[in-house]
């Protein structure tokens, strides 16, 4: 029996893992201090009306002999998946076939179980500083990675070059952590890179619902000839509140064929395997988010965080501080004051501040020296930690 030694070659805790730890050694020591967390991206709105009505009934459904039902589609459900068609079409004017759109438990398990379908000797191409998961997930396989510098020369948005060896490329685009987006026609020159190339693009949507500019696109699949070379992962985590809810979504292109194979069916045939889909009531509390009412109600969440991400950056143009995102992203990626390196900062803004962000340092080599803050909280706490934050800097 041999392990899989390649677990070595990553960090032994999770990078949100080592700040629960840190925060959690302070408090101890300073049992009174009122911290306020902006570090994790997680949500804190309730959710919607129509979401909580809809996983009612159908418990109530469940609790009935005509209405339970046992094992679902591993796919999905037609209904969520018509439902995600039809969002498609009038956010995005792109046109989908329910086949070849799967329901997941969430986003981040679909980016790491879709290299199942993949070669391990494929070379991967992530933007650094990068979402540790796009990277953990291939060490884990023992691929070789290549790392495409983000940095404020280019606007944390890097671009392929014509000596860029890469095979699976990782985009998020608005991005986590860094906030910056890629319009159009930046998108564009990707799908031309990768369509050239036979590479297969992994496109992480998770924050669509953020995007305020008309020039970025809230799918690739918005941009010509990306059905050819794109996978698209999205969630109703950030959307609609979904994160202890669990519920996500990929869209793997009929198009897609790479090796004279439909990566659509190799897909389909991993999660018939794999998977056993999601419970029947989260699936209509999704589709119920995606109703006119449902729409109009995860629009006031969406608004309320938007409005966090205001406060924080009007104070960091009143401090002066670099950053980018909070425009089409709920997070906000800061220059550290003062030279400070991603962990002094970080420590700085936990003893003086009692505010938790998350150094950009665990987020890759590119990261260091900045610190990425979210607008996941409530007005007030978020009033209140940049109230804090004027004070001690």
């Amino acid at each position: 029996m041999h392990i899989n030694k390649n677990y070595q070659n990553i960090a032994e805790t999770y990078l949100f893992s080592e700040i629960a730890s840190r925060v959690r050694k302070y408090q101890e020591h300073n049992p009174d201090a009122r911290i306020i967390k902006m570090g994790i991206g997680d949500v804190t709105r309730p959710l919607c009306e129509s979401a909580v009505e809809a996983m009612k009934k159908a418990c109530d459904e469940m609790g009935t002999k005509e209405g339970f039902r046992g094992y679902g589609p591993e796919q999905g459900y037609d209904f969520l998946k018509t439902a995600i068609r039809d969002y498609y079409k009038r956010t995005s004017s792109v046109t989908l076939d329910i086949d070849e759109i799967f329901i997941s438990d969430g986003a981040k398990s679909d980016i790491g179980n879709i290299l199942d379908i993949f070669s391990d000797d494929n070379v991967i191409a992530v933007t650094d500083p990068v979402y540790p998961v796009y990277v953990d997930t291939n060490t884990m396989a023992g691929r070789r990675i290549t790392y495409l510098p983000a940095n404020a020369d280019n606007g944390f948005l890097p671009m392929p070059t014509d000596d860029l060896e890469a095979d699976i490329i990782y985009l998020c685009s608005p991005n986590n952590p860094t906030g910056a987006a890629y319009t159009k026609d930046q998108l564009k020159v990707w799908v031309d890179f990768a369509n050239k190339r036979d590479a297969v693009i992994l496109f992480d949507s998770a924050y669509e619902a953020f995007v305020k500019d008309k020039k970025v696109p809230r799918s690739i699949f918005a941009v010509e000839g990306a059905r050819t070379c794109a996978i698209e992962f999205c969630s109703f985590s950030k959307t609609a509140g979904f994160t202890g809810t669990r519920c996500g979504y990929t869209v793997v292109p009929g198009d897609l064929i790479r090796e004279g194979m439909s990566l659509r069916k190799m897909w389909l045939r991993r999660q018939t395997t794999k998977f056993n889909g999601v419970s029947y009531p989260v699936q209509c509390a999704a589709a119920a988010c995606l109703s006119e009412k449902g729409i109009e109600e995860i629009i006031c969440n969406l608004d309320y965080y938007k409005y966090n991400s205001e406060v924080i950056t009007s104070t960091f143009d009143e401090l002066g501080w670099p950053y980018t995102g909070g425009k089409n992203s709920p997070y906000v990626w800061v220059r550290c004051p003062g030279g400070m390196s991603s962990w002094d900062f970080f420590d700085a803004l936990l003893t003086k501040a009692n505010v938790v962000g998350t150094p950009g340092a665990g987020f890759g080599q590119n990261g260091e020296g900045y610190l990425r803050l979210t607008s996941f909280n409530t007005h007030g706490n978020t009033m209140e930690a940049m109230r804090r934050i004027r004070e001690v800097f």
